[in-house]
């Protein structure tokens, strides 16, 4: 284990190998499927649906379910799902995290990212973190788990390698504007990460990442999870702050 944390800790990212069965993955993509065409639901899922020309400043926000399509980009709270919850605590992710993170832990979010047969949204050079997650902390493990194939055609994973230790570029977080990308020509250095359907990489919250559209004619679909200490506050004022999802309940507080 201490090769791919010492990756990580260099890179801010670390390919995990394969964590998840076929018989597993078949379900999963069932139920993802069962999930976006209505056939399953769980109250507070959040919903947002992918652009009709790929471009990810043309997404609307807050409309929640809007009927059953496989076009959803982004399918949030799925610990809700007792399929999706055993994925995001699976022993073999719990021994990565609890390497990384003492004590009890909690997920900010789990979430399925999807990009449809017929293209998907490009998503820009970002980083997931800062002002807009709206936590007195930052986390920085999160785990993403191919649930199809995802070469480089179906908009895999890119990373920044390294980027991860000059912080967040802006205090907000999120997209990496535009000036700044320019100013740090990353394409000279980006590595996409391929990934066989099962496998799972570690991505640091700060690390610059991003993905393409998927040109295959197939569905590409990840299940990513965010973990952190359960000391983490949510800061929010203009609702009730966050409670958020304990994982790995079973001999709490035991770092491996």
């Amino acid at each position: 284990m201490s090769g791919f944390l010492e990756h990580f800790r260099e890179h801010g990212y670390a390919r995990l190998g394969v964590t998840v069965d076929e018989p597993t993955l078949a379900a999963l993509r069932a139920r993802a499927d069962d999930v976006m065409l209505g056939r399953v639901a769980y109250p507070g899922l959040f919903f947002q649906i992918d652009t009709e020309t790929g471009r990810y400043d043309e997404l609307t926000y807050g409309k929640g379910y809007q009927g059953p399509s496989r076009n959803y980009r982004k399918i949030e709270k799925l610990e809700a799902d007792p399929l999706f919850c055993a994925l995001l605590e699976s022993p073999a992710i719990e021994r990565v995290v609890r390497a990384l993170i003492d004590g009890d832990v909690v997920i900010y979010r789990a979430l399925l990212m999807s990009k449809a047969a017929r293209g998907g949204t490009h998503l820009p050079w970002h980083q997931d973190g800062g002002r807009f997650w709206g936590l007195d902390r930052d986390p920085f493990v999160q785990v993403w788990t191919a649930l199809d194939d995802a070469p480089i055609d179906a908009g895999c994973v890119e990373v920044l390698p390294g980027s991860h230790r000059a912080g967040l570029a802006t205090p907000l977080g999120g997209v990496v504007p535009a000036d700044l990308v320019a100013r740090r020509d990353p394409e000279r250095d980006a590595v996409p990460l391929p990934a066989k359907a099962g496998e799972s990489i570690l991505i640091h919250n700060h690390a610059w990442h991003r993905s393409g559209v998927n040109r295959t004619g197939r569905p590409r679909r990840a299940f990513t999870a965010c973990y952190m200490t359960a000391e983490t506050r949510c800061l929010r004022t203009k609702k009730a702050p966050r409670a958020f999802f304990p994982v790995f309940r079973e001999g709490q507080g035991t770092r491996r």
